[in-house]
């Protein structure tokens, strides 16, 4: 059967379609312009809608009959969100996953929450929310993630979310409900109802599914963040599996059968299935490797390092001062002293750094009862670099395994073949 995966990102929209793990066709498209003040969330259904014609197109050209796709999942931008009436028409702007500002309402969520949570903050989901409210006109009647938008108007109606979006809007996958408080801060009716990733939503409306040549039985499942099917597209769900993403920034993800939440250290747990996908964020990473080498000098040196004659420096590589995971500290400088005058010392100093990062982060995951890593797949630009690899292994005691792809498209499908 084929599953087709729907990946709302920052700048478009990317489909995939697959048949067990196999890939069969992918496209894709730009979000219309749009004025970042006030954004229609109307455009990211038009990307959508624009994206899945293309797709069915690529379907036909490879003899493939649309209809014969059994299963669609949404991710998007986790904290991207929109209110909507009944009729799924926008009665707000949108808010982006990165906007924040809103002191008012975090004031308030302060107020009602006792110790570390993860709805604190001025730019936290739960104070974006209670923004859009204040700024709706009509009437109100779902409060929808980026996610939850583009799934209802497949289906034809709202109401309905998955853990992983809801989570930072202050849902707790772990007990299925939301907090008592929460009828002091929302209307809880403007609420979804919260699915497990991958459970079944409901049907494709008839309009969509003529629109597009699909079949009237294609079932909607809940879908994720889209980080979390970026982990899905690398690794197979089984505990212990882990992620590392050597991008920008370094993150970390790991499959645990126990839930661990530790905003002192920049820890927290989306649930999945059975089992629990504990991650954080390290501001470590590409960002600051290209503070100081450009991409031919990085290829170039890298080939000179020799991994198992370690520098000895003891570096923490930050492009600037602050730290999320596994230090919670916004004002920890960076540490890359001393210089030495060889170059390729200086980014051996810096790659093995990054290793005892992520290796550290894995030890906070494990000291606090969570799975240790059996299997660490790697993706992002950092995984090209064979040397960096080999001291990433030594670091962490197991070679890391190169994802064959880490396309968000590819991971929210397989939520859909349930």
């Amino acid at each position: 059967m084929l599953a087709l995966g729907i990946d709302i990102g920052t700048s478009g929209v990317r489909t995939a379609v697959v048949e067990g793990e196999r890939l069969v066709s992918m496209a894709r498209s730009e979000h219309p312009p749009q004025d970042p003040a006030k954004i229609d969330a109307m455009g990211w259904w038009q990307a959508v809608e624009q994206c899945l014609s293309r797709q069915m197109s690529a379907l036909k050209e490879l003899g493939i009959d649309p209809s014969a796709i059994s299963g669609v999942a949404v991710d998007g931008t986790s904290g991207t969100m929109v209110l909507t009436d009944r009729d799924l028409t926008p009665v707000s702007p949108g808010l982006m996953y990165n906007s924040g500002g809103f002191d008012t309402e975090a004031n308030q969520i302060a107020a009602l929450v006792d110790g570390p949570h993860i709805t604190l903050g001025s730019n936290s989901a739960l104070a974006r929310a209670m923004r859009l409210v204040a700024l709706s006109e009509g009437s109100p009647a779902h409060l929808l993630h980026q996610a939850d938008f583009i799934a209802a108007k497949i289906m034809g109606q709202g109401g309905q979310s998955d853990f992983n979006n809801a989570l930072k809007t202050s849902f707790d996958p772990k007990t299925e409900s939301w907090p008592a408080w929460i009828d002091q801060v929302i209307d809880p009716g403007l609420l979804p109802r919260v699915n497990n990733p991958g459970s079944p939503m409901g049907p494709i409306a008839q309009e969509v599914s003529e629109k597009f040549g699909l079949s009237a039985d294609l079932m909607v499942h809940a879908g994720t963040t889209d980080s979390i099917a970026a982990f899905l597209a690398c690794a197979p769900m089984e505990e212990g599996v882990a992620v590392t993403s050597l991008g920008s920034t370094l993150a970390i993800k790991l499959l645990s059968a126990k839930r661990i939440d530790d905003p002192g250290v920049g820890l927290y747990s989306h649930r999945l299935g059975d089992l629990w996908l504990v991650g954080g964020a390290s501001n470590t990473g590409g960002a600051v490797l290209k503070q100081h080498f450009t991409d031919e000098q990085l290829r170039t040196l890298s080939n000179l390092i020799d991994p198992h004659s370690p520098t000895g420096l003891d570096y923490y590589p930050l492009a600037g001062p602050g730290e999320r995971f596994p230090i919670n500290d916004p004002n920890l400088p960076p540490r890359l002293h001393p210089r030495p005058e060889d170059q390729v010392t200086f980014l051996q100093a810096m790659l093995e750094g990054m290793a005892a990062i992520e290796a550290r982060c894995y030890e906070e995951i494990s000291t606090r009862g969570g799975s240790a890593p059996t299997r660490i797949y790697t993706a992002g630009g950092g995984a090209k670099n064979a040397k960096w690899t080999a001291i990433r292994a030594l670091s962490l005691g197991q070679t890391p395994v190169t994802s064959k792809s880490d396309e968000a498209s590819i991971g929210v499908a397989k939520l859909a073949r349930n």
